[in-house]
């Protein structure tokens, strides 16, 4: 399994780094964003939507489960799943039938882990307890489809 270990200084590098992450991901592709709260989940899909410039678009799926964005050539789900009670709740909003529409974006997504497609990326966040402005993103591919994403990422300027 790859992995890949980057710092942001700031939610500004946060959103750089996922923007850049966005180039490399198609329909299909699914996302993992796991950590504490105020790590910077939601600024990093922020990020990732600029890249399509929806960033103004955006709005914290907290009640609703799922935002869909759409643009002319590609659609993101941004998934979080914090609030339900279990996995059926997935299941019953027909989760698992976004995975292939477009790319999918899941907040807290290791809690529906056995609904997730058999590859994926995923993507922890840590507060650096030495500096409180800085997280440490840690990227992991669970698949080799993702590992290929993860070296062409590793070779790009991210920050």
């Amino acid at each position: 399994m790859k992995e890949l270990k980057l710092i942001s200084h700031s939610s500004n590098d946060t959103m750089e780094i996922s923007k850049s992450l966005a180039k490399f991901l198609s329909i299909g592709d699914t996302a993992v964003l796991t950590g504490e709260l105020g790590c910077g989940k939601t600024k990093f899909v922020e990020g990732f939507l600029s890249f399509y410039n929806l960033q103004d678009e955006i709005s914290s799926p907290t009640f609703t489960i799922v935002n869909e964005y759409i643009t002319n050539n590609i659609n993101i789900y941004h998934f979080d799943v914090y609030r339900l009670s279990d996995i059926s709740e997935f299941y019953a909003i027909g989760g698992e039938e976004y995975f292939e529409k477009g790319i999918c974006l899941i907040e807290w997504g290791e809690l529906i882990e056995e609904a997730l497609p058999e590859e994926f990326l995923k993507i922890t966040f840590e507060k650096d307890m030495n500096f409180s402005d800085n997280r440490i993103l840690t990227f992991k591919a669970f698949g080799e489809k993702y590992e290929k994403v993860l070296d062409r990422f590793r070779g790009k300027k991210l920050i």
